[in-house]
C-alpha cells in the first residue's frame, strides 16, 4: 500500500517572500515559451511578455532570432512595450530614445552628450538564452540552462513523427485568475476534482480512470473516453515550470501559466489549427468555447482555494495516491528548486 503524503504547507502559496525566492530559484532557471516563430516572420518582428517579474523580449534579427530582457541599459525604459509588432530594424527605448541594433548593441545613445569613461560597447543589452522546438521560441534567463531538446524529450517521444509545421495559429486568449501560480498548476495536474467541477468534462472522460505519467520535466494525462470507451487519442501534457501542451484532432493549443504576482495568475492560450478547422468558424469556435467552459470552472474553484489558503486556517492536508502523484511530483519540484 502506498504512504499518504502530505501537501505542500500553506505559506508557499501566501508568504511575498517565498514568492520572491521561487521567482528567482524558478523562473530565473526555467525554458519559458514566448511564441510561435511565424510570428517573427519578418526581420524587426518582435514578441515580448513579462513572467514572474521578468519582462523578456524576442525579435527576427538577420542572423536569426534573439533574445533580451526588455530593459534599457540608460535607466530602465522598455524597448518595446507592445505584445506583438515590428520595431523597424532597430530597439529604441521608450524612454529616453537610446537605439540597439537587433544583435543587442548600443548604436546611438541619443543627445547623451560627451562623457569620460563612457563607453557604449560596455552597455550593450542584457541577453537571453533563445532555442526552438517545433517552431516553438523559448527562452531562458540563465545562461547556464541545459539545451532546451533535453527538457523537452518526453514530449517529443510522444509526438514522435505527428507533424504540427501546418498548424495556423488562429487566436489568442488571456484569463486572469486570482490565486497564486502554484494553486493552478496544481489544479491542472490532476483529474480528482472533474466530477464536481467540470460537468461537460466529465460527460467526455471517465475520471476515476484519470492516470498521470511523469517523465522528468514532463507530466502526461490520460483518461479513457465515456463515448468510446478508449483512450483519448490526442496528447495532454504539462511541462515544468508552467507551460500546457494540448493536442487534439483539429490542432493544439499552447497553455503558458504565468505569474503575475503572489496572488494572481494570468493564463494565455494560444490555438494553433489545421487550415481547414481555421477556415471553419463553426469548428474554430467550438474549440475556444469548450476551452472558455473548462477554465471559467478552473477560475472558480482556484480563486476560492486560494481564498481559504489565505483565512489561515489551513496549513497543510494530504495527497491522494491514486488521484495527485502529478500534484506530488510537482510540490517536490518547487521544494527542491526553493531549498537548493
Amino acid at each position: 500500500m502506498i504512504q499518504a503524503q502530505p501537501t505542500a504547507h500553506a505559506s508557499l502559496y501566501r508568504d511575498p517572500s517565498l514568492f520572491a525566492f521561487e521567482r528567482r530559484a524558478i523562473f530565473g532557471r526555467s525554458w519559458l515559451l514566448m511564441g510561435h516563430q511565424s510570428e517573427l516572420a519578418r526581420e524587426g518582428d518582435v514578441m515580448t511578455a513579462t513572467i514572474a517579474g521578468y519582462p523578456l523580449i524576442v525579435v527576427r534579427a538577420a542572423k536569426g532570432i534573439k533574445g533580451y530582457h526588455n530593459v534599457c541599459r540608460h535607466r530602465a525604459g522598455p524597448l518595446f512595450d507592445e505584445d506583438r509588432g515590428n520595431c523597424g530594424g532597430a530597439l529604441t527605448c521608450r524612454y529616453h530614445g537610446w537605439v540597439y541594433t537587433l544583435d543587442g548593441r548600443l548604436r546611438n545613445a541619443r543627445d547623451f552628450g560627451k562623457a569620460a569613461g563612457f563607453d557604449p560597447r560596455d552597455y550593450g543589452l542584457f541577453a537571453l538564452k533563445v532555442e526552438t522546438w517545433r517552431g516553438f521560441v523559448f527562452v531562458n534567463v540563465s545562461a547556464e540552462a541545459p539545451a532546451l531538446s533535453s527538457l523537452l524529450a518526453p514530449l517529443d517521444k510522444r509526438l514522435g513523427k505527428r507533424d504540427l509545421d501546418g498548424l495556423v495559429h488562429t487566436d489568442r486568449r488571456a484569463h486572469d485568475i486570482a490565486c497564486n501560480w502554484k494553486v493552478y498548476v496544481e489544479n491542472y495536474l490532476e483529474g480528482y476534482h472533474i466530477p464536481l467541477v467540470h460537468p461537460q468534462l466529465n460527460a467526455e472522460v471517465d475520471a476515476t480512470k484519470y492516470e498521470v505519467a511523469v517523465e522528468d520535466g514532463v507530466c502526461f494525462h490520460q483518461a479513457p473516453t465515456r463515448n468510446t470507451g478508449g483512450v483519448y487519442d490526442g496528447l495532454w501534457a504539462f511541462v515544468l515550470p508552467g507551460l500546457g501542451v494540448n493536442v487534439y484532432e483539429h490542432g493544439m493549443m499552447m497553455e503558458r501559466m504565468v505569474p503575475v504576482s503572489l496572488g494572481t495568475t494570468r493564463l494565455i492560450y494560444d490555438f494553433y489549427l489545421t487550415a481547414e478547422a481555421a477556415a471553419d468558424p463553426v469548428k474554430r469556435q467550438s474549440v475556444i468555447s469548450t476551452s472558455a467552459i473548462v477554465t471559467g470552472e478552473d477560475k472558480w474553484i482556484c480563486e476560492r482555494v486560494q481564498t481559504n489558503i489565505d483565512a489561515g486556517v489551513y496549513e497543510a492536508g494530504v495527497l491522494s495516491p491514486k488521484h495527485e502523484a502529478g500534484v506530488a511530483w510537482f510540490q517536490a519540484f518547487v521544494a527542491a528548486a526553493v531549498t537548493a
